[in-house]
This record gives C-alpha cells, structure tokens and sequence, in this order.
C-alpha cells in the first residue's frame, strides 16, 4: 500500500514536473521576443501569449485537483543535509539558481507561510478592513462599479462615435470673445470706453500759443497792366502785387502773358 502510494507521488510529481517546464519554456521565449523583437511585436501576438500561459496555468490547477492525484499539503519536507559548500548537483537541479543549501537559503525555499513584513501587512489590511461600517463600504463598493462601469462604456465605443464627438465640441466651440467683439465695434464706431485726454504737446487749433496760419489765398495773385479800352499787346507785361499787403506773399517774380489770338469784337 505505502509502495503503491510512493509511486503515484512520483507519476504525479512527474507529471506536475512535465507541465511546468512547459509553462517556464512559453515563458522564457516570450520574454525573449519582448526584449528583442519588441519594434515588430504586434498586440495580436502579444495576446496568443498571454492566452498561451493562461492554458497552461488552467491545466496545471486542473492537475492539482484532479482526485487521482495524491495531496501534497500532507507531505512534510525535511532537509537532511545542510552546508555551505556549493553543491554542483543541486546546481543542475535549480538549473545554477540554488549553489548552496545552507540555513540562510533553506528558510526561504521550506517556508510554508508568508515572509514577516508581508504577514504583518496583511495583518493590516485586515484590521483596516474590519474598521470600516458596511454601509461605508457598500458605498464604496457601488461608487468603485459606477467608474469601472463608465469606463467600460467608453473602451466600448466604437472609435469613429470618438472621433465624431470629439469633432462636433470643435465645431460648437466659438473662436471669439462676443463681449470683446462688442466692446470693440463701440469703440471704433461710437468712441465709447476711449480715453479724452491729449497726449503731452499737442495743442488744438485756436488755442493761445499756437501760431496762426495765414488765411490768406495760397497761390499768388496778379494784376494784367494796361489802359482802359486798349488792347494788350504780344508782350504785355504782368505785375504782381507789391509785397507788404496783408494775406499776400511777397514774391520777385514776374510773368508775361502772351496772347495766342486778338478778341473777335476788338477788331
């Protein structure tokens, strides 16, 4: 009975060896083409992966707790031999991650129960846990499936309902400020809201200090000499008035006239 049991331990530990190398293989190559063929990786590849793990963990917990095989919670480990010399078959064995089995590293393959800071931080959580009423924890539990929930809804979206939306809040947004467009056309067409004030040195027409132009005509007048009823001749001479008289600008300057034709009636 104890030789038939001893045998089913080892087809099973067998069995149970086989299926995680297959799991740590499948492993190993796809970390492999995520440091190395990460440029020409593809999602679609990436998810064959992932669901390629997730089979083998299923089958391996199938495994586990199938009823043939034996338990192994009632098995006890005892280690025998302890040393600090680095031992080439345990080597082979953990495939060069153990050298040693010394009390440092046994501790730590053999513990049955969690690390000490991560026991006393789920001693923690625990105790936080039980703090809280469960009418603030229904809350909780309701405001955290009303995110998870409008998250959802918009991974589900198709992306052209994004695209549209996004598109249509760029139409219906205005480019200007209409107060400041207002604001502006009082400015320009009524003056309302500009300032009254000059800048320093200018001086309106009229006001004492300023030098007043001349309102006299601004170009020169002259005077045709000659006789009453007798006619100019060809090389009649022009004057221009004397200078001194106000509203005229006095000038040197004299001009001929000359006629191109005698008046009709002058003959």
């Amino acid at each position: 009975m104890q030789q038939r049991e001893e045998k089913q331990l080892e087809a099973s530990l067998e069995s149970l060896l086989a299926r995680v190398a297959h799991l740590k293989g499948s492993l190993q190559s796809f970390i492999l083409k995520l440091e190395n063929e990460h440029d020409r990786l593809t999602w679609p590849s990436v998810l064959d992966n992932f669901a390629l793990l997730s089979g083998q963990l299923n089958t391996i917990n199938k495994v586990l707790k199938n009823e043939k095989t034996p338990s192994y919670r009632s098995q006890v480990i005892i280690p025998l031999l302890l040393s600090p010399d680095r031992d080439e078959e345990l080597v082979k064995l953990t495939e060069q991650r153990v050298p040693v089995f010394s009390h440092e590293i046994v501790p730590d393959h053999l513990r049955t129960k969690p690390d000490p800071e991560v026991e006393e931080q789920e001693k923690h959580l625990s105790a936080e846990a039980a703090r809280i009423g469960p009418e603030v924890a229904q809350k909780q539990i309701q405001t955290l499936n009303k995110l998870c929930t409008n998250l959802l809804e918009k991974l589900n979206n198709p992306r052209d309902d994004r695209d549209s939306e996004t598109s249509a809040l760029r139409q219906n947004k205005p480019s200007f400020n209409p107060a400041d467009t207002n604001a502006l056309v009082a400015a320009v067409g009524f003056g309302k809201g500009l300032s009254k004030c000059r800048p320093p040195g200018s001086v309106p027409p009229g006001h004492p200090g300023q030098p007043m132009m001349s309102a006299g005509p601004t170009l020169q007048q002259v005077t045709i000499a000659g006789t009453t009823g007798h006619q100019p001749g060809m090389g009649g001479q022009v004057t221009q008035q004397q200078p001194g008289q106000p509203g005229k600008m006095p000038s040197n300057i004299k001009t001929n006239i000359k006629s191109a034709s005698m008046h009709p009636y002058n003959r």
